[in-house]
């Protein structure tokens, strides 16, 4: 079947699925989207390693512990660097723990199955049982309230699962800008295809944590569970924070008479491809942590661009914001991609069909989001701000 045959449509997005249907991207191509989407990607791949490893640091090594005051730490305490930390001179890893309770608490895929399950709980409770041994006070609590420690342990099972899946994306970022510095990579189309060939050779990657208590190593998700990389924590992470996200503190009312959240959790639409730059900007929202870490990591070709807009770096955190929805557009991209029920260039008209609907499903959820926004171009001199008299 054609494809000119499947274009009766009145989706009001319907250009951007002719376009995933002919080849092409959610973003456009172009020598700025390039050096933008690139080198926010190097940055945020540096901001990932770190993060984590923070995660499995304190999944592994802050099991259970009751008031976990240096977990930031990763074990490398001293008062010097707890002088840098109280006076905020550190990467914010409240953001990494705001990702991973996005994921908990939406769910998904089958890690969300298995931590509810019995044989999770049977795991989980031998952990419990062993690290707090000497502390009947907890135990006695545990007793009293037999999910409260559970619960705790449901959520250090996603810290290490987010870890882990952070640590693939980092090394698939920094290797994307290693190539683009290369050579290699030149176009949007060259970053989507890096980035699929990277979900798709890590996606059968256990995702697997245990925890070593005195002499002996507790298994909480083992290998025998079947949890891998793409369906259990890159499809729930996409989920979770790219789309659902949650409401941000302070630009909106957590009152429920108010009626400003949505009743149900999959109408949420707080995730990273729909929140406006400027508030992202300012202080008390969460991603400007992540804008914030980015920030001291930024390739020269990259910072040179911000340094030369309209204003600078006065509004560097909104400009980071920007880059990095753009390239959340692409990895959205190479999702799609992968997920797809057939070959996107298929001639089969059943397949075409299928595709069709599949893509419909998913840029129906673009409606509301800044999908139009970044395709617009980027103007950042100040002509455009300039009257008569000030020119």
């Amino acid at each position: 079947m054609p494809l000119s045959k499947l274009k009766d449509s009145n989706h009001p997005l319907i250009e951007y699925i002719e376009r995933l249907e002919a080849g092409g991207d959610l973003l456009p191509d172009s020598p700025e989207n390039l050096i933008e989407v690139v080198g926010i990607l190097k940055s945020y791949g540096v901001v990932l390693d770190a993060y984590c490893r923070n995660l499995i640091y304190i999944a592994e090594h802050q099991f259970l512990v009751i008031f976990p005051f240096f977990k930031y730490f990763n074990g490398e305490f001293s008062f010097p660097k707890l002088l840098r930390h109280l006076f905020h001179d550190r990467l914010n890893f409240e953001y990494a723990e705001y990702c991973m309770k996005a994921m908990f608490w939406h769910g998904g895929g089958g890690l969300d199955e298995y931590v509810d399950s019995p044989e999770f709980k049977e795991l989980a409770e031998a952990a419990i049982q062993r690290q707090l041994k000497f502390n009947p006070v907890i135990l006695g609590l545990n007793k009293l309230f037999p999910d409260f420690l559970l619960e705790q342990v449901r959520q250090l099972a996603y810290y290490s699962a987010l870890g882990q899946f952070w640590r693939v994306m980092s090394d698939m970022f920094i290797s994307l800008s290693d190539r683009y510095d290369a050579g290699e990579i030149t176009s949007i189309s060259q970053v989507v295809n890096h980035v699929l060939n990277g979900l798709v050779a890590d996606a059968s990657t256990p995702i697997t944590y245990s925890v070593k208590i005195g002499d002996k190593v507790y298994d909480i998700l083992p290998k025998k569970a079947g949890l891998t990389f793409l369906a259990d924590t890159a499809v729930p992470y996409v989920e979770a924070v790219f789309f659902r996200g949650t409401p941000f503190p302070g630009t909106i009312s957590y009152n429920a008479q108010a009626h400003q959240i949505p009743e149900f959790q999959q109408q949420f639409s707080y995730g990273a491809l729909y929140a406006d730059p400027l508030p992202t900007g300012a202080a008390g929202i969460p991603p400007t942590l992540l804008m914030q870490d980015m920030r001291h990591y930024l390739p020269d070709y990259l910072h040179e661009v911000y340094r030369n807009s309209c204003r600078g770096e006065d509004d560097l955190r909104v400009q980071i914001c920007q880059s990095f929805q753009k390239s959340m557009f692409c990895v959205t991209t190479a999702t799609i991609q992968g997920l797809a029920p057939h070959p996107l260039d298929t001639k089969e008209p059943e397949q075409q069909q299928a595709n069709r609907a599949y893509l419909e499903s998913w840029v129906d959820r673009f409606v509301t989001s800044r999908l139009s926004e970044v395709n617009k171009p980027t103007e950042r001199s100040c002509k455009l701000f300039l009257t008569p008299v000030d020119k």
